[in-house]
């Protein structure tokens, strides 16, 4: 489509994709694959556009420049993301174009992690033996967004993810997952709702106009 005329959806959303063994991943590639087919989503594969870490930082800046709202997907690596997140963080997220008194580009866009974590919900909580939730865990981007001026929103998550497909778990979260970013897309999401929520998980019927 061409830049000047305008999206087709009130809201573009843009999908970084990181998984460095997706051959391996029973949850996170098949997420990926069912945003990509959905119009008005672009899925940006991380791995597989810099497989050695070489990342194109005005690439990815106009990627972000031209999407309003913008979602890691990746499942949880020591609490935190896989590492060409964090490299992508880095380098892209410069002084001057997200932040600081001219950084401006990312005011106003919604960003959340779409993640799968290995342990039950259960361990994460201050009695779990993870002894945060996963929204605290990542307090780390919910302060870049922060500082980056974005809409921040809890993270949407699939625990105990090891045994996801063998417990018929998956299919209900795909088409949660799915429902998730149509809404988003669709301006149909009730963003300071959805804000106070722990995870985005569960309460889809509440925070979905259309629920």
């Amino acid at each position: 489509m061409p830049d000047d005329q305008p999206p087709p959806y009130p809201r573009r959303i843009l999908v970084l994709f990181a998984h460095p063994t997706q051959e391996r991943s029973e949850v996170i590639a098949p997420m990926a694959r069912a945003a990509a087919n959905l119009p008005g989503v672009t899925v940006v594969d991380l791995y597989g556009r810099y497989p050695g870490f070489a990342i194109d930082v005005d690439r990815e800046q106009a990627h972000l420049r031209t999407h309003d709202a913008v979602v890691f997907l990746h499942p949880l690596y020591w609490y935190s993301t896989p590492s060409i997140l964090k490299e992508w963080q880095d380098l892209v997220l410069e002084h001057g174009f997200a932040y600081g008194s001219s950084g401006t580009a990312l005011h106003g866009k919604v960003f959340f992690s779409a993640l799968s974590a290995g342990g039950p919900e259960a361990a994460y909580c201050a009695a779990g033996y993870n002894h945060f939730t996963i929204r605290e865990l990542l307090q780390p981007l919910e302060q870049t967004a922060s500082l980056c001026g974005m809409f921040y929103l809890p993270p949407f998550a699939l625990f105990g993810a090891r045994t996801a497909v063998e417990d018929g778990r998956l299919e209900g979260h795909l088409q949660a997952w799915v429902r998730l970013l149509t809404a988003l897309r669709d301006d149909r999401l009730d963003l300071e709702a959805a804000q106070r929520l722990p995870v985005l998980n569960g309460a889809l019927d509440t925070v979905d106009r259309e629920g």
